[in-house]
């Protein structure tokens, strides 16, 4: 039998293991329950890939959505590795012929949806097969606590309690907080797990937030930056989508839409279509994207505010697979947490919940909307907020996030905290943001006038701050626990425990703010400084002779029409990029390449070859 190097080598074309990959690899292969947490990107299905090949009975990858296994499996079959999938987008009798073959042993590796686990004619041939392991990925859909909680997960432990031998089992997920963590060891029943968190940072992933007055003209201008490369947009509803999407249409992109509203037709359609490079920007819900393992999207653009950080980074983190540099960029809006507050109160997605338990998790998920939102107003490290969210901590300067290129000036903001604290005080915090930004400002407006606050004491003590600098501070006393929202169908502020050391003049508070004036020379050399950084990871694809990768490209997708495959499975952007700096002209030059196996070699390399000799 070949060792893991071999395997590695020959199925996926590396000549090394990234971190974390080994060590998993190691502790599945002496019978340990393993337990993985890796960001996207990482490689953690090879961390179970290479066990399953190694080991002699089947693997079972318990995955929930059809798009992943089909990804997973199709990637498998290209790479040389015999694996199937069971679910609900196979005929009755389609099922039954790939239950024979996995039976006959034809496959090493069966993807399967959890929903099947409890059926007879899967119990039937579980019983009847040596299963070694059981992988559950996206583990985190077990815990009522994860953003993406699937009660059919639920049944994986009563199956493998039913198994006439209990097998090793491995659980992986990108992002995971402790008590999600804690649930899946739990939950899953692992058996003294190693349990490995490669750390959650995307090194290659430069983060922004934005707030334009004019979202869709924000969004155009970035759209026209990555022109002819391959995008994601992320609506908060299937009307935004279809706005978004016809606007661009309009505008010449080749662009397509993805939502729940749309048939199962033309969601695979146009999924199709952007993993084929046919139509590269996609604009969806968050419907979309779980099992989309597209290598070369170059950005993912948040035209709303998702619900928590978890789905933010994992949405996010769909843009640069490849390792090569990719933006992720949020553009915000306040009707956005108003939006997503709404989706909350009336959510009814898990019908098999108690009221009181769903109630739990809706005031979870309010909880997470908040920290959400002090995403979007943190003028610190974006990076290191999301990481600090995740449990990991860092300097708070990554120099690749616009927070970090932003220059800005810690100014004292106490007298006008107090002003705004007072003014929430005496009418006893009754009323939302806008009311109290008004009342500071000195508004005469119609809801000021009626609610009497052009009486209250503070009417009108900051009418010398602009409205959004007023909001700033406010947001800043919410982020450091001055002030609280309340959840609901309208949020109040109201005053904390913290508050009264400001209004009695025992505490002082600073903040952040964006210069406005011209930086010096020492900080536009610093700023300068933190560009570079960040053109260096802008430049590896940009160093290549780019007539030349555009032909490797072309060649690539002729191969893909002709195999019916989506591009990026022959080999990725970044593959072709190496493809490009190394220049091979033999095999064994070829297989030096990092990510030309020795079966995609056979297949595809002698076309590579070709181009590349005769350039």
């Amino acid at each position: 039998m070949k060792d893991k190097y071999q395997l590695l080598k020959q199925y996926f074309g590396y000549s090394e293991f990234r971190e974390g990959q080994e060590t998993l690899i190691d502790s599945i292969l002496s019978g340990r329950d393993t337990l993985g947490i890796m960001p996207t990107g990482a490689g953690k299905s090879i961390c179970y890939q290479i066990p399953a090949l190694m080991l002699e009975g089947i693997t079972l990858v318990i995955s929930p959505l059809i798009s992943l296994m089909k990804d997973q499996v199709e990637a498998l079959n290209q790479a040389g590795i015999h694996a199937a999938y069971l679910n609900s987008s196979l005929t009755y009798n389609q099922y039954l012929t790939a239950l024979r073959l996995a039976r006959d042993g034809r496959y090493k590796i069966i993807y399967v949806a959890p929903e099947r686990l409890d059926t007879a004619e899967f119990l039937a041939f579980a019983m009847q097969v040596p299963i070694s392991m059981v992988s559950v990925d996206e583990a985190h859909c077990v815990s009522q606590w994860g953003q993406d909680f699937r009660p059919s997960y639920l049944k994986i432990t009563n199956f493998i309690d039913q198994l006439p031998k209990r097998p090793v089992v491995s659980a992986f997920t990108a992002t995971a907080t402790k008590t999600v963590r804690d649930d899946m060891v739990c939950i899953l029943q692992l058996e003294n797990p190693l349990v490995i968190t490669t750390g959650f940072d995307r090194k290659n992933l430069y983060f922004s937030v934005e707030k334009p007055k004019d979202k869709y003209q924000a969004l155009l201008k970035h759209v026209k930056e990555f022109e002819g490369q391959s995008g994601i947009i992320y609506c908060i509803s299937r009307k935004a989508v279809e706005e978004v999407c016809e606007n661009l249409i309009k505008e010449g992109f080749p662009v397509t839409r993805y939502h729940a509203g749309l048939s199962d037709n033309e969601r695979r359609h146009n999924q199709e279509d952007f993993i084929y490079d046919v139509k590269p920007i996609m604009v969806a819900t968050n419907a979309f994207g779980m099992g989309i393992d597209k290598s070369n999207v170059r950005y993912v653009i948040h035209y709303n505010m998702p619900k928590n950080i978890e789905s933010y980074y994992q949405e996010a983190g769909r843009a640069g697979r490849d390792g090569e540099s990719a933006k992720c960029i949020l553009l915000y809006g306040g009707q956005d947490v108003i939006t997503n507050q709404f989706f909350i109160d009336n959510n009814m997605d898990n019908d098999e919940l108690s009221p009181a338990e769903l109630e739990v998790i809706k005031e979870q998920d309010r909880e997470r909307l908040k920290k959400m939102t002090f995403y979007c107003m943190t003028n610190e490290c974006l990076r290191s907020y999301i990481l600090m969210y995740f449990g990991e901590y860092g300097d708070n300067y990554c120099g690749n996030c616009s927070n970090c290129l932003t220059q800005f000036d810690t100014i004292d903001i106490t007298n006008a905290a107090a002003q705004i604290l007072g003014c929430i005080d005496e009418c006893h915090g009754r009323y939302g943001m806008t009311l109290i930004v008004d009342t500071l400002r000195g508004s005469s407006n119609a809801k000021v006038k009626r609610c009497r606050m052009d009486q209250n004491s503070y009417y009108g003590k900051l009418a010398d701050l602009p409205i959004p600098k007023i909001r700033q501070i406010m947001n800043h006393l919410v982020l450091n626990d001055y002030l609280a929202l309340t959840t609901g169908e309208y949020s109040l502020v109201k005053l904390t425990s913290k508050s009264g050391s400001i209004l009695d003049g025992s505490a002082s508070v600073t903040m952040k703010m964006a210069k406005e004036y011209e930086p010096s020379t020492e900080s536009k050399s610093k700023k300068s400084a933190s560009k570079s950084k960040q053109s260096k990871l802008l430049a590896s694809m940009e160093d290549v002779d780019r007539n030349l990768f555009e032909e490797l490209r072309t060649l690539r997708m002729e191969l893909a029409k002709k195999a019916g495959v989506p591009p990026y499975l022959i080999f990725s952007d970044k593959t072709l990029t190496q493809m490009c700096i190394l220049h091979p002209t033999t095999k064994e030059g070829m297989l030096e390449v990092s990510g030309v196996g020795e079966v995609k070699y056979e297949r595809y390399g002698e076309d590579f070859l070709n181009v590349l000799r005769s350039n």
